[in-house]
């Protein structure tokens, strides 16, 4: 099985949506994938966990596939998304001084994509 993990960095929900659009399409034809929330994208979490924001759809169906590994421990802290993050259950990631790293899913053997 291919493995893909999609690492979103940017706050725009603009492009965020790609993110959710493409890791729903992986999953659809069979590949193992996965969202993992880095940088300024950490403080899409309150937005993104908002009924009424217009990509919870996409979100909440990400979230029921198991499609999202996670947020950046450190980003989430610094940005002030930390309490936003706990509150939406989502594992904190920390492998890398405090970042999740890219080459711990690398060694997972999935290719990475960054947006």
């Amino acid at each position: 099985m291919q493995k893909t993990v999609l690492f979103a960095f940017r706050d725009d929900p603009m492009c965020f949506i790609h993110v959710l659009l493409n890791a729903l399409d992986l999953r659809a034809k069979g590949f193992e994938a996965g969202i993992v929330l880095e940088g300024a994208a950490t403080t899409l979490v309150p937005k993104l966990e908002d009924a009424g924001h217009f990509l919870h759809p996409l979100y909440k169906q990400c979230r029921e596939k198991g499609l999202v590994f996670g947020a950046c421990l450190a980003c989430s802290t610094k940005l002030g998304a930390l309490d936003a993050v706990k509150a939406a259950g989502l594992p904190l990631l920390d492998d890398m001084n405090g970042h999740p790293g890219v080459a711990a899913y690398q060694l997972k053997g999935y290719s990475v994509l960054t947006f």
